[in-house]
């Protein structure tokens, strides 16, 4: 389990650090080199337009490789999705800017992140399954909490190189050059997962269903057809924890160094220390959904957000010297509420699926949340902060979509699986599929 977790932890980390590479060059630099005619708000906007178009390619990543992961196997998933997000990525690094070829760098730009997307909508099926899939089920929450640790890994990589690119580099240097140096760097990292990944083993629960010959022929239509009203509470449900962690870690980023002229250097490094608490706190959070269930987390977690948005909105808008500090106390405290409900997500979410259509529907509701919490929120919190004073509008749109989440947990059953002197020694594991016979459609 313990090789599992790392190469799950791994090849996630790398998947994500592509992805949050794109995002924090969309806050600071691709608005100027890419739609130059654009005032700098208008800028933003455009750019972070190019960061959602990644989001709204995670569904369709998640419904193809989902079917490969269902039909074929999880371990194929694992490798197809890194080397596409890897190459992506590389070639992002290399697209000329806006001076140097015109319109075509914005539309290659966007074609890019789309392929970006469609990789790393299939990487978080494959990855929590070769966990899930593989863990004892008294502890299948903390063994599945290393590939959801893998976000904050590869932001912290992505934002750490950024960082230190912008200490020591000038602006004009960091402009011309140095933001593309992390994405050629996921090259070099596509290969190290892909290299981790390669003796990884098919998942027992997949082999079982090969030898049975009770593979789902066709997934997609299998579960929009008997589990629809499952899908859409999934995506309502995970759309928090992309609103509440792209609130932080992008738009706080654009926000404060635009409209408030905070250093980049320093919001950077505020952002980052936010990222890695909620790393650090992941599993043992997971740890308590395998002790006290998936659900009450969910409910905490998702209430926690509610109760903050304004807050956080408050603390990071203030005029005060001390804004740094202020800022750094905003963005933990989102983050971890909203790490209390993600924690258990990648036990949560399999477990709500039978294992024939597990890999499509797991996947697609967790993709679906990422379009309608990550996809929005750069774009709605930058227009709603335009004017002056603090952006009371991000914080009632943050708030409208922690209460949306909370609802569809609500309307979730839990899955936990219940220890076997409970349930009388059946051997039976009643987390698998079990919102199919509590919540049909």
């Amino acid at each position: 389990m313990a090789r599992l977790a790392l190469a799950s932890l791994v090849g996630t980390a790398i998947e994500f650090y592509d992805f949050f590479a794109y995002g924090t060059a969309a806050a600071l630099v691709l608005g100027p080199l890419f739609f130059p005619s654009f005032s700098p708000l208008a800028g933003t906007l455009a750019a972070f337009g190019t960061f959602g178009v990644g989001f709204i390619a995670r569904p369709l990543g998640s419904v193809v490789f989902g079917h490969i992961g269902d039909r074929y196997g999880r371990r194929p998933v694992l490798l197809a999705s890194l080397l596409l997000t890897g190459l992506a990525t590389v070639a992002v690094g290399c697209v000329p800017s806006y001076a140097s070829i015109g319109i075509a760098a914005p539309v290659l730009l966007l074609l890019l992140r789309f392929l970006q997307g469609l990789g790393l909508g299939g990487e978080w099926g494959g990855a929590v399954l070769l966990t899930a899939e593989h863990a004892p089920e008294g502890r299948r929450g903390l063994w599945s909490s290393f590939p959801q640790m893998g976000p904050s890994a590869g932001f912290l990589m992505a934002n750490g190189l950024t960082l230190a690119l912008s200490g020591l580099l000038s602006d004009a240097r960091f402009t011309a050059w140095g933001w593309r140096v992390p994405f050629w760097c996921a090259g070099l990292l596509a290969l190290a997962g892909l290299w981790l990944r390669r003796s990884v083993e098919e998942t027992p629960e997949f082999r079982a269903l090969s030898a049975t010959g009770r593979r789902a022929q066709a997934p997609l239509p299998e579960v929009l057809r008997g589990h629809w009203r499952l899908l859409l509470l999934t995506g309502g449900a995970m759309s928090v924890g992309y609103a509440v962690f792209y609130a932080v870690t992008t738009w706080s980023l654009a926000y404060t160094t635009g409209p408030l002229h905070m250093d980049r250097t320093v919001m950077l490094a505020v952002v980052m220390a936010a990222v890695l608490l909620m790393g650090l706190v992941t599993a043992p959070l997971a740890a308590l959904g395998d002790r006290w269930g998936r659900r009450p987390l969910c409910l905490a977690g998702s209430a926690a957000c509610v109760l903050w948005m304004f807050p956080f909105v408050a603390l990071l808008g203030s005029a005060d010297p001390l804004l740094v500090t202020v800022g750094c106390t905003g963005c933990t405290g989102a983050l971890l509420a909203m790490v209390v409900m993600y924690a258990v997500a990648g036990a949560y979410l399999p477990e709500l699926y039978a294992p024939r259509i597990r890999c499509t529907g797991a996947a697609v509701g967790y993709n679906l949340g990422g379009v309608l919490g990550g996809a929005l929120t750069p774009v709605v919190a930058t227009a709603l902060a335009a004017g002056s004073g603090p952006p009371w509008g991000v914080a009632v749109f943050l708030t409208v979509v922690a209460l949306v989440s909370l609802g569809c947990f609500a309307l979730l059953p839990e899955t936990r699986p219940v220890p076997a002197a409970a349930r009388g020694g059946t051997g039976a594991d009643t987390g698998a599929g079990a919102a199919e016979a509590a919540a049909p459609a």
